[in-house]
């Protein structure tokens, strides 16, 4: 009697073959949020220095600069005005503009501090050389007739520091992407292990259903809507915080911008602000984890089954 009590129970309500709200169940949802949060900061992180890396990109490609040093007995302003001239008669250049002492001072204020009087400094004075068309300009040519009109004149055109920033770039991301995997793996083996741990807090009614013939897959998919449940609540609620967290930094750090630091913050990674892939992505990365979770879930199921039978 009490075995067909149990039989007629547990084939009445199905939706009770895993039970809500347990322990186990609330702690697997705080680890896919946390899992999902540290995806979604990972993914605004990768976000944020490829754009970065192809907006270094785009400036290289039509910016260059001319540093005219300080020679003994020569005019630097002079020459500086100079070289601005030889370079505005470039085919495939905008602009030449040669940069104050006083935006000098400020571009140095990082590391000199405020109140620098360059007059007591040797601070080569720089040129900044703005380009149309990038693929017209001959900047050996260019470089040439600098050095043989210019005294103390070199071109940069920053490809090497760049070039440098841009590997470092592609590494970041590359780590990223590594971060990513990791999370979604430190998921799935979680999913397992709750999985199989309510499986076995419900032997009795799982060996009960499995004995009188009830499909696997019916059992699967009892665990498969739960931990699906369980996955889709705790990736949004991660992926939830992390678009607040991105949020936040965007308001906080834009008051700030507009001094020495935030000018060479800024240089590096723009405005400090993911775009919407990040948000969109963090998103799909929820749903992506909660599918994880549902199909990870399903397949313990059926390895457990076999392995009983």
């Amino acid at each position: 009697m009490a075995y067909r009590r149990q039989t007629r129970l547990a084939m009445r309500k199905p939706s009770q073959l895993v039970p809500e709200n347990t322990v186990s169940g609330n702690a697997l949802t705080i680890v896919v949020a946390i899992m999902c949060f540290l995806a979604c900061l990972t993914l605004g992180a990768v976000t944020l220095v490829r754009d970065a890396a192809r907006d270094w990109q785009t400036d290289i490609l039509r910016e260059i600069t001319i540093q005219i040093r300080p020679v003994e007995g020569v005019d630097t302003a002079a020459e500086a005005a100079k070289a601005a001239t030889v370079a505005r008669l470039f085919r495939g250049v905008a602009s030449a503009e040669v940069i104050s002492q006083e935006e000098s001072a400020r571009l140095l204020e990082p590391w000199l501090g405020t109140g620098l009087d360059l007059g007591d400094l040797p601070v080569p004075r720089l040129v900044v050389v703005r380009l149309s068309d990038p693929t017209i300009v001959d900047l050996e040519a260019l470089e040439r007739r600098l050095a043989a009109q210019v005294r103390g004149a070199t071109l940069d055109d920053h490809r090497g520091w760049t070039s440098r920033l841009q590997t470092m770039a592609r590494v970041t991301v590359l780590v990223g992407v590594s971060i990513l995997a990791l999370v979604f793996v430190a998921t799935v083996l979680s999913v397992v292990f709750a999985t199989r741990g309510a499986m076995a807090g419900n032997r009795d009614v799982v060996s009960v259903l499995h004995f009188v013939g009830a499909e696997d897959g019916f059992i699967a998919r009892e665990f498969q809507r739960h931990f699906l449940l369980l996955g889709l609540k705790g990736g949004l609620a991660g992926a939830a915080a992390a678009a607040t967290v991105f949020a936040l930094l965007g308001l906080v750090l834009a008051p700030s911008m507009g001094s020495a630091e935030a000018d060479q913050v800024s240089a590096l990674f723009g405005s400090f602000a993911v775009g919407p892939v990040a948000y969109f992505g963090a998103l799909a990365i929820a749903f992506v984890i909660a599918l994880m979770t549902a199909v990870t879930s399903r397949l313990t199921v059926y390895r457990y089954l076999a392995e009983t039978d």
